[in-house]
């Protein structure tokens, strides 16, 4: 029997594979992870409320022609600053020319017609004197005189009002200011009171900024606000001076306006933000959390909360108010004293035992700055 061995060999190597795989399997170790944690206590706000907003004048005059017709002639652009009486734009004025030329006219013959009655008014009633004619023939003359002055007046108001109708072909600036907006160009048909130039007026100045319909009930008209620009380190003071009556009906924000003293007075457009006092929660004593230590968990937001005793963590369900810089203000969820994971809160799990991450680059008490 040469190879019996082997069969021996086979068979114990079968039954130590059957012996090690029915062995009971022994999961690994969950590892024991460092964090950094913080303890939670009350602090005051650092940031208040801001909004952007943005500088406008307080009067915007939308000028246009009082009278219809093809723009020839634009005089100003977009920016650029007007003088109260400084000519803006022109219409085509011939058919208002030829129009005036008819009235004056008219108002020359009207005015012929008058003297020619004058004239046969007083002849008759000198033939009246003389008891060549009857006195109803006088009455006549007279009434025809009467008329002939009539249409003279009517003439000269028609004339006079054809001539007001010439002018008003030229567009002329009633206040000083700067042009915000042009609405039509050369070339352009434009009828009577329709917008061409918008004038933004010189003196104070508004900043208009959106609020919010949850926090609007909270400004009043004639409390103060301060005005910052993103562009230059200006800072001015205000006062609310509008506030909306109905809320945007896309945004669903109410505008207000604070108005600028003269002195304080922004460049137009200028980009700003708004502090209203308010709305300023500066100094306001709060529970603040990196956010960095929020975790979202399906519908809602969390933290991890060491449990010092067996230095194991649990989530715990956080409402979150606003910001506040790099921190978020906690509204309800977190009492002052726990202890809560700043970093690191995707790669834990309820009940994982932790420690405590220590910096080995952090110095020793005493130890000297090199």
């Amino acid at each position: 029997m040469p190879f019996k061995p082997i069969y021996i060999l086979t068979a114990a190597a079968v039954a130590a594979f059957v012996v090690g795989g029915c062995s009971e399997h022994v999961p690994a170790e969950e590892p024991v992870r460092a964090v950094k944690v913080i303890t939670v206590g009350a602090d005051g706000m650092h940031t208040g409320a801001q909004y952007a907003g943005e500088v406008r004048a307080r009067v915007e005059s939308q000028l246009g022609f009082r009278v219809a017709g093809k723009i020839i002639r634009r005089s100003v652009e977009l920016g650029q600053r007007v003088k109260a009486g400084e000519v803006l734009a022109q219409l085509d004025p011939q058919d208002y020319k030829l129009q005036a030329d008819a009235a004056r006219a008219q108002l020359a013959a009207a005015a012929t017609n008058r003297d020619l009655a004058v004239a046969d008014f007083k002849r008759y009633k000198d033939l009246k004197e003389q008891n060549f004619i009857s006195a109803a023939e006088l009455d006549r003359r007279e009434t025809a005189l009467k008329s002939a002055v009539a249409q003279y007046d009517q003439a000269q108001a028609q004339f006079t009002s054809q001539g007001n109708q010439a002018g008003y072909t030229t567009l002329v600036s009633d206040v000083s200011g700067v042009i915000t907006s042009v609405d039509a160009e050369v070339g352009q048909v434009v009828g009577a009171g329709a917008p061409v130039i918008r004038v933004a007026q010189d003196g104070p100045r508004d900043v208009v900024f959106s609020v919010q319909e949850d926090k609007i009930g909270l400004i009043k008209p004639g409390s103060s606000a301060e005005v910052r620009a993103w562009s230059s380190p200006i800072r001015a003071q205000g006062t609310v001076r509008e506030v909306a009556a109905s809320a945007d009906p896309v945004t669903r924000t109410f505008a207000v306006k604070v108005g600028l003293d003269g002195q304080d007075a922004l460049p137009l457009g200028t980009t700003v933000s708004v502090i209203a006092k308010a709305l300023d929660r500066s100094g306001v004593q709060v529970i603040k959390v990196p956010t960095s230590a929020l975790r979202r968990d399906g519908q809602r937001t969390a933290v991890w909360v060491l449990n010092p005793k067996d230095m194991t963590v649990n989530l715990q369900t956080v409402e979150v108010s606003t910001a506040d810089g790099n921190d978020v203000v906690i509204a309800s969820g977190l009492q002052p004293g726990m202890q809560v994971v700043a970093a690191g809160v995707h790669v834990l799990s309820p009940g994982q035992k932790v420690t405590l991450y220590q910096d080995r680059y952090a110095k020793a008490p005493g130890q000297a700055h090199e």
